[in-house]
C-alpha cells in the first residue's frame, strides 16, 4: 500500500469516528431502515440511552444520520442514514460477514 500523506488525516478521522464504541453498530442497525430512538435502544440493549443520545448527536454532526420529525399526534422522531451514512454502512456489511466467520462468541 502506498502512503499518501494528504489522505492520512482523513483516513485517521474516519477510523476514529467509526471506531468509537457503538457507532458502527448504530449505523449497521439503521441500514435496515429508519428507526425511532426506542427501537434503536431495544435493538442494542447493552447500549445506555445516554450513550445512544451522544452517539446519535455525533453522527448527526458528521452528516451520517438525520433526525426526521413525524408530525403525527403524538409527535415522533425517527433516525435514518443520509446518503453519506448509507455509503458508510455498505462498508460495514462485509465487516459483519467477516465477524460471522472469524469472531468467537
Amino acid at each position: 500500500m502506498t502512503e499518501n500523506r494528504e489522505l492520512h488525516p482523513k483516513v485517521e478521522k474516519s477510523f476514529e469516528l467509526i471506531g468509537k464504541r457503538w457507532t458502527g453498530l448504530i449505523i449497521y442497525v439503521l441500514m435496515s431502515g429508519p428507526k425511532r430512538f426506542s427501537e434503536l435502544s431495544e435493538t442494542i440493549p447493552d447500549l445506555s440511552r445516554r450513550m445512544l443520545t451522544e452517539r446519535i448527536k455525533e453522527l448527526e454532526e458528521h452528516g451520517i444520520v438525520v433526525r426526521n420529525v413525524i408530525p403525527d399526534r403524538p409527535i415522533r422522531s425517527e433516525y435514518s442514514l443520509t446518503q453519506k451514512g448509507t455509503e458508510l454502512g455498505k462498508i460495514l456489511g462485509p465487516i459483519s460477514q467477516w465477524a460471522e466467520s472469524w469472531v468467537k462468541d
